[in-house]
């Protein structure tokens, strides 16, 4: 029987242990190498050498061999590379140490969310670095003014100790946004001088209840640290809204931050130099408390800029672009009604983006207004095919705004018609007041409406036919109207009593529609009217038209050859043809 098995060597035999043990017995091993009490290497006695595997657990393998005389030599088993094993028996301890480094780093970072739930998340603004001053702010002078006094408090704290007078612990800025609120309470800590902390009201809400009390103690810790400074919470309303409220307990997270921040305002004492600075789109949300005397003490509201604001802050935005010398940002600061400070700057913005599309080495007066119609009604729908009797409807539905609006009696004069679609209007009528009105009369609205109705006029009148571009101008027509009879009292028949009003209905942050407060028969008494006024507007509006409509028809004729014509071309044609 053969006993060996003969692997791709041909003088080395791969044998079992037992075998090989059977060979040592017969006296026919010479020699045995051990290597590291795993295998065993030798050679018999006809010259052939042999290799076998040796199995656990086997102490008297030397005696045998001894026994038999056979010459037994040992070899180490080759051992591992020393990095192994220290990455085995020292891994762990090294994983957990480089764990332990990435969190301290993190919790020495701002990106720190869970070893620093409780510190403020207030961005420190050092005025010497990042300067703004009421130079780089315009259009808010009554407000500047009534922070001048702040300024000098924090400039020449002792000249109000002398007198013993007690400067406002906090200022409320209120107002639309994109007025400048951030920038104003940025231009006082850099007119007086002193460290600016900035927060957001939602930084202080966390999930984990307690961290926005805490938060709020460490950011007046801070600020007495940094005394004097200023300390500005933007968007104040996302915690200092109303206690009692919501629906459920009142012992919530934000009733918990609010309650705190009333009692730091009490806490610290305005002689020590630190004023408080909120801002607001809703002051009418906030708890009474925050506005009682000793916390916001003072209430400045930044409303939007007048025709005169909106020139000095686009010539502030306009000194950073390159502009042409015969550009006059008083026509532009007349077309923006309405534009706050921070429309204002994206204006300007969109002008240079334009102008560079353009290739232009200079902005121009058309840049401005190409901006402006791109920001109000979207851009130039160069792409959009219309048909020449679409485009003949487009151009006398425009062209009757624009007459009707030139014989009305104090409406704003016409800019510009355009037939050139913007957004989803197939054309417009741009208007730009000479001033900014803050209360209107009943002629001013009663000519809004025949305006408003001269397009649809224009289109009955000249094609018999009437066609969906008016439905935006009869909307807004239908709201004028019934402001006019519900809000202000602008009809004899219901009188002078406000039927609406604009607070509305919030459940769950959802719109639930106005409280009416009169019964059927008042609505429908209001119904009447509504559709009295509007059919009388409609007559004036086709009468007008009927009148000058050789006018009417030359305008058409012009927007069909030049597609957009301006307010003096249109007062050119009616002066020769009356």
């Amino acid at each position: 029987m053969n006993i060996f098995s003969t692997t791709e060597d041909t003088t080395t035999q791969t044998l079992k242990y037992s075998d090989f043990v059977h060979q040592v017995r017969q006296g026919n091993v010479v020699t045995s190498k051990i290597i590291g009490n795993v295998a065993i290497e030798g050679q018999f006695l006809d010259g052939q050498t042999y290799h076998t595997n040796i199995p656990a657990q086997n102490p008297n393998l030397v005696d045998l061999l001894r026994k038999h005389e056979v010459q037994i030599s040992s070899i180490p088993e080759a051992g591992m590379p020393w990095y192994i094993s220290l990455l085995i028996h020292w891994g762990p301890f090294i994983f957990i140490f480089v764990i332990w480094l990435l969190l301290m780093k993190r919790m020495q970072g701002p990106a720190s969310r869970l070893f620093s739930l409780g510190k403020s998340r207030a961005q420190r603004i050092d005025p010497t670095k990042r300067k703004v001053t009421f130079q780089d702010v315009a259009g808010v002078e009554e407000s500047k003014e009534e922070l001048v006094e702040i300024i000098e408090f924090l400039r020449d704290p002792a000249k109000f100790r002398k007198l013993g007078g007690r400067i406002p612990k906090g200022v409320l800025m209120s107002g639309p946004p994109g007025t400048g609120k951030t920038l104003l309470a940025k231009a006082v800590a850099g007119e007086a001088e002193v460290p600016f902390f900035s927060i957001s009201g939602s930084d202080f809400v966390e999930m984990f209840v307690g961290v926005g009390a805490s938060r709020v103690r460490d950011l007046f810790e801070e600020g007495r640290k940094e005394a004097p400074c200023i300390l500005f919470i933007d968007e104040i309303d996302a915690v200092g809204r109303s206690r009692g409220s919501g629906l459920g307990s009142g012992n919530d997270e934000r009733e918990q931050t609010l309650n705190q921040l009333l009692v730091e305002m009490d806490g610290f004492d305005a002689m020590e130099g630190i004023i408080v600075i909120a801002a607001t789109n809703r002051p009418d949300v906030l708890d009474p408390a925050l506005l009682r005397p000793g916390r916001f003490d003072r209430q400045v509201h930044v409303s939007l800029p007048d025709v005169k604001g909106r020139e000095a802050i686009l010539k502030i935005h306009s000194g950073k672009v390159v502009i042409e010398e015969e550009v006059d940002l008083s026509i532009i600061a007349k077309g923006t009604p309405g534009f706050s400070g921070a429309d204002l700057k994206n204006l300007v913005n969109e002008s240079a983006l334009g102008a560079a599309r353009k290739n232009k080495q200079s902005l121009a007066l058309n840049d401005f207004e190409e901006a402006r119609d791109r920001i109000l009604m979207g851009p130039e729908r160069k792409s959009m095919v219309m048909s020449e009797k679409e485009k003949l409807s487009t151009a006398y539905h425009e062209a009757g705004h624009a007459l009707v609006a030139i014989l009305t009696k104090k409406s704003d004069p016409v800019h510009k018609v355009t037939i050139v679609p913007r957004g989803r209007a197939l054309g417009v009528t741009a208007f730009l007041p000479d001033n900014d009105n803050r209360a209107y009369d009943t002629d001013y609205l009663s000519g809004r409406v025949t305006i408003a109705m001269g397009g649809r006029a224009a289109e009955e009148l000249i094609f018999d036919e009437i066609t969906t571009g008016a439905s935006n101008d009869i909307l807004q027509a239908t709201h004028t109207v019934r402001d006019m009879i519900c809000r202000f009292g602008m009809n004899d028949k219901i009188g002078p009593i406000a039927l609406e009003d604009d607070n509305q209905q919030y459940v769950f942050g959802r719109d639930f529609g106005k409280e009416r407060d009169y019964g059927e028969k008042t609505a429908s008494q209001i119904d009447r009217e509504m559709r009295r006024m509007l059919k009388l507007h409609y007559k004036q509006a086709k009468k007008l038209l009927t009148d000058h409509i050789e006018v009417l028809h030359s305008m058409a004729k012009m927007l069909m050859e030049e597609e957009t014509i301006d307010g003096n071309k249109i007062e050119a044609l009616l002066g020769q043809k009356s």
